[in-house]
């Protein structure tokens, strides 16, 4: 079963990858965006059939690696 984890910076904590990326789309005409934040999506196929098992081992794993607890939350699902 595939789980997709999604990690983002905590509100809060300054995005200067997020504000380049504002700055360029602005510059390519894209005005009037409000703030433009960055993440990470990691995909990893876990060897179980039960939902709920895959969601508490992304989440495990995230806790454990995939992000950082004190600048990043996190989100696990399954994908089909």
């Amino acid at each position: 079963m595939k789980v997709r984890v999604n990690v983002v910076l905590k509100e809060g904590v300054l995005d200067p990858q997020g504000k380049a990326i504002g700055h360029a789309l602005d510059v390519l005409g894209f005005h009037g965006l409000g703030e433009v934040r960055v993440g990470k999506t990691i995909e990893v196929d876990v060897p179980t059939e039960n939902e709920e098992a895959a969601v508490a081992q992304g989440e495990a794993m995230a806790r454990a690696l995939l992000a950082n607890l004190v600048i990043e939350d996190f989100s696990a699902e399954v994908v089909a």
